[in-house]
């Protein structure tokens, strides 16, 4: 079940009178009063019923009682108003089960608690089979306003004891579905009925936070996301203060007709013009001009990579302030990256930063200057397009991301939040299964000699014993010498590098040992080599390691298999 709690303001009457109309579809049917403070209010029944208007008016006055009676003392904005709504496979409930519910919510939320004669008046209308409405007016019998802070929270809840109750589907919750807290607004009847007209498959307010997403990831000032707003065929109006200052902006699809306007802030939370300025003044300064590669200290996709990859820490030991930083920026990652991936992985990946959106946000206000050299590198990527190793390195680093963040999530009992990492799972991996073969085809190619092939597989017997035999029947065993290869090339200890990558987190739980090592040791590689001194230590303890593993009796040669059995990453 799902609750929604809006405050209508002062109107009672034109509450009631929408919820004993027809609808605007006419699909408002069989309208009456289910449960209510009194067994003897006036139920107006359908709207085309004899004396409906009459009731109507002596229901609102009933329920507008006390707030008369309070004058000036009542709260402004006195209705409350609450939908409650079944899951679509769930069974058609009776009005005994629904008034049930209506009194389990109205007690929980604190509008009427269960023993109280003072609690305020309210009635639950049902005018379909699958959800009813409740309305209330805040005014208690002792004419105080009652105590329902929180009131959103408290309800869900309630609806999950609920469905355990009455055997009902349960509904996925995690604090990103409270009211004022969720990144993505809710739809309404009205978009749904246009999209539906226009024959999109997504609504309008759907369509137009990706594009604005998808700007944002890309843009380096205000000026460029605007900018990319219009290249992307939005309409887009701004508006500016009396100083010049910018106050805020709106956008709109190019559709026919009537433009459906949307500023940032009802797209999503996170959207609004404050926010995408804090998040854009939190980038790393980056070249006006563009640059070319020799301009970076190392590669931007190795560096992102590198930044996504502490994110499980920050998970694990930051506080809450940082970690939505990281979250949010991570999904800025994500939403980049269709624009950098070939077209056949495109779809995936724009799924995937679709359902990252409701898996990173909580309640927390992000404290954006925690995830600055994320946030720079990638806004240095569209300077390097990225080949098939940096993205596919990049999309393993990224599957680390959202498992823990499914782990963190759970946790903390946050369903929406697992589930929706769960989905971005899917996407993710279904990208990187299309991409990865590419990729380590591509390294493999630069295979080193049969001899160096040997010292590998002796270095990986005495680094990491318990996972040699599994490696060395992998696809990517190849590839994985050629990465060795590479970074001893670069001055890297192959010992080193294998210990190194395999201490970062364990290979117990990886579909394929060798691909992990391989894109860890890429990003190894790309970080400063040891001087000549160093290298000659090395050097000097890599001839020592190879004569006792000689001398010990463990293989001196080795042949790698001429084929692998097919294997998962």
């Amino acid at each position: 079940m799902i609750a929604n709690i809006v405050k209508p303001g002062n109107h009672t009457y034109g509450v009631l009178a929408y919820l004993f109309d027809k609808g605007r579809a006419n699909e408002h049917t069989d309208q009456h009063i289910v449960a209510s403070w009194d067994d003897f209010v006036p139920d107006p029944g359908p709207w085309d019923s004899p004396g409906h208007k009459q009731r109507l008016g002596q229901l609102t006055q009933a329920l507008d009682l006390r707030v008369k009676q309070a004058g000036d003392k009542a709260p402004e904005g006195h209705v409350w108003h609450c939908s409650i709504r079944a899951a679509p496979e769930d069974r058609i409930l009776t009005d005994a089960e629904w008034a049930t519910i209506a009194r389990r919510i109205v007690h929980a939320t604190g509008i009427a608690p269960d023993g109280d004669p003072d609690g305020c008046r309210w009635v639950a209308v049902r005018h379909a089979e699958d959800h009813i409405h409740i309305v209330a007016t805040k005014v208690r019998g002792d004419l105080r306003p009652p105590r329902n802070w929180n009131d959103y929270h408290h309800a869900m809840n309630e609806l999950t004891a609920v469905e355990e109750d009455f055997g009902l589907t349960r509904v996925a919750r995690g604090p990103e579905a409270a009211a004022g807290s969720s990144a993505a607004k809710r739809s309404t009847r009205a978009e749904e009925e246009k999209a539906k007209r226009l024959g999109h498959d997504k609504i309008a307010r759907e369509r137009l936070r990706h594009t604005v997403r998808t700007a944002l990831s890309h843009a380096k000032d205000l000026d460029e996301f605007f900018n990319l707003l219009a290249d992307a065929g939005l309409q887009v109006e701004t508006r500016t203060l009396p100083s010049g200052d910018l106050q805020g902006y709106k956008v709109a699809l190019p559709d026919a007709g009537t433009p459906m306007w949307f500023s940032g802030s009802n797209l999503a939370t996170d959207l609004s013009l404050p926010q995408i300025q804090q998040r854009l003044a939190a980038t790393e300064a980056q070249p006006t001009a563009t640059p070319s590669a020799r301009q970076y200290r190392s590669n931007s996709w190795h560096v992102a990579t590198a930044a996504a990859e502490r994110i499980p820490h920050h998970l694990a030991h930051a506080n809450d302030q940082a970690v939505q930083a990281h979250l949010t920026v991570f999904g800025e990652v994500l939403y980049a990256l269709p624009a950098h991936a070939p077209v056949r992985l495109q779809a995936e990946l724009q799924r995937a930063a679709a359902a990252f959106e409701h898996a990173a946000h909580t309640r927390a206000r992000a404290d954006h200057q925690h995830a600055r050299a994320l946030r720079g590198a990638l806004k240095a990527m569209r300077y390097q397009p990225a080949d098939h190793t940096g993205l596919t390195m990049l999309l393993d680093a990224a599957i680390l991301v959202v498992l823990a963040v499914q782990r963190h999530s759970a946790l903390h009992h946050h369903d929406r939040q697992v589930a929706a990492a769960r989905q971005t799972l899917t996407h993710l991996q279904a990208a990187y299964d299309q991409i990865a073969p590419t990729s380590l085809a591509a390294l493999a190619r630069r295979h080193p000699s049969d001899n160096t092939v040997h010292r590998y597989a002796r270095t990986l017997y005495e680094v990491l014993p318990r996972h040699t035999e599994q490696i060395l029947t992998e696809n990517a065993w190849p590839a994985l010498t050629a990465t060795l290869a590479a970074a001893e090339a670069a001055g890297h200890n192959p010992a080193t590098v294998l210990q190194q990558a395999a201490q970062q987190r364990p290979l117990d739980d990886a579909k394929s040992a060798s691909e992990v090592l391989v894109w860890r040791i890429q990003r190894l590689g790309d970080r400063h080599a040891p001087g000549p001194g160093a290298r000659t230590a090395q050097a000097r303890r890599l001839r020592t390691q190879t004569a006792t593993l000689t001398d010990s009796g463990l293989p001196a040669a080795y042949t790698p298999p001429t084929s692998h059995p097919g294997r998962s990453r």
